[in-house]
């Protein structure tokens, strides 16, 4: 029986998913910049970003629809040889465990900080231990109750009050919308000497289409559905939904800073990022902002050791059971090191988390192709393997990261140095 738009509608989850992980720490930090810093310049990679992910993540549901697996296990059954599956491995683990190790250290850091945002009186390392121990603790239950169905409707929960949040603050910084539209449109990447409006733009699209979320979608998605047929228009829904909502999300923080560019003090400190609304949004500025910073580092803080684990069993041949020990044992270790470095960090979180997200852009071409490679496999997808269009569209997505990551590359390197030499 053909379902309707509205029935449709009711099954979705896998989107929202995505959108709560890549609406994190280092999507509000990075926006929050690029909004401070360059006006509505860099609006445009955000719509593009939005777009590739919608095309991607499409992808990624589809293979799990139709294989009933993760993109890990789908790899491992069609590369049988032994070095095949063992570059493989060290290439979605190191793209993906150890990213996501790094990740959670952002994601949990930013939690806090819109606790600490809300409260100043919070502030101090007792707190931060403090809140950074709940947030580990809410986490754990939710992963270790191996309940997929649970995960999911926390998940959308959250980025439906993310929604709402950050799309007031946009319409409440009063924007020139004329040069909202510009800036969606007509994509312009402002002269910098030390080339920081690239570096800008990478973490943008790093933040946005993230690696990992590939993983996930398609290892959700086949806990979710099993009707190719009915399954995918679906899911085409959810993405478009869910992963437009997470888009929207984004450039609602970019407008919202952007009213703020040019003024001094402004930086993309979790405190500093809510009381520099204040002048917009009232005497609420720091609970709104904070309450929205939170929920975004509270959600990936749940979705980043999720997909490392879906990831790292997938591609070691464990299965993606979520109630085995082993599969326990991967988002466990990212959880726990997530908190421990929370506690424990000495550098800016705000310059990890910035960090990371241009990292990003250069692990994501590698996932992308081995998602492209395994969507055009007859053996795994059949008649639902890519066709012509969406693999010129995938490519083209793949290119522009590609051209992104290269062009980058000296700002990435020159930060890099800052950040791990101590400059």
């Amino acid at each position: 029986m053909k379902k309707t738009f509205w029935q449709r509608l009711k099954e979705v989850g896998p989107g929202a998913v995505v959108a709560a992980a890549f609406i994190g720490p280092g999507t509000v930090t990075s926006c929050f910049t690029s909004g401070a810093s360059y006006g509505t310049t860099l609006l445009w990679a955000i719509l593009f970003s939005t777009i590739s992910v919608i095309i991607m993540q499409s992808m990624s549901s589809r293979l799990g629809i139709v294989t009933g697996k993760g993109l890990g296990e789908a790899l491992r059954e069609k590369y049988q040889g032994n070095g095949s599956r063992v570059f493989l491995a060290i290439l979605v683990i190191a793209a993906v465990f150890i990213g996501n190790v790094a990740y959670e250290t952002g994601n949990i850091s930013g939690s806090v900080l819109g606790i600490q945002a809300v409260s100043p009186k919070l502030e101090g390392g007792t707190f931060k231990l403090i809140f950074a121990l709940v947030i580990g603790v809410v986490s754990f239950i939710l992963l270790f109750s191996g309940s997929y169905k649970y995960i999911e409707k926390f998940l959308t929960g959250l980025v439906v009050i993310m929604g709402l949040i950050f799309l007031v603050c946009a319409f409440a910084a009063k924007p020139d919308w004329a040069a909202v539209l510009k800036g969606l449109f007509v994509p312009t990447a402002p002269k910098t000497e030390d080339g920081s409006s690239w570096m800008t733009i990478a973490a943008l699209m790093g933040t946005t289409v993230v690696p990992y979320n590939i993983y996930l979608h398609a290892s959700s998605s086949a806990k979710k559905w099993n009707n190719p047929e009915e399954d995918i228009k679906t899911s085409n829904l959810d993405s478009i939904l869910a992963i437009g909502l997470g888009g929207l999300i984004s450039l609602a923080i970019i407008i919202c800073a952007s009213v703020l560019q040019g003024m001094e003090g402004v930086t993309a400190d979790g405190k500093v990022m809510a009381q520099s609304l204040t002048p917009l949004l009232g005497s609420w500025a720091t609970v709104i902002f904070g309450v929205g910073l939170f929920a975004a580092g509270f959600s990936s803080a749940i979705t980043a050791p999720l997909a490392a684990a879906f990831a790292s069993s997938g591609i070691l041949g464990w299965g993606e059971d979520m109630k085995k020990f082993r599969f326990k044992i991967i988002w466990m270790i990212v959880l726990i090191f997530g908190i421990v470095a929370t506690c424990t960090l000495g550098k800016s979180p705000q310059e990890i988390i910035l960090f990371a997200q241009a990292a990003n852009a250069f692990l994501l071409p590698i996932t992308g192709i081995l998602l492209l490679i395994a969507c055009n496999d007859k053996k795994l997808m059949g008649k639902y393997k890519n066709g012509v269009i969406i693999n010129i569209l995938a490519i083209l997505v793949i290119g522009v990261f590609l051209f992104i990551a290269a062009r980058n590359m000296t700002a990435f390197i020159n930060s890099a140095k800052s950040l791990f030499g101590g400059a």
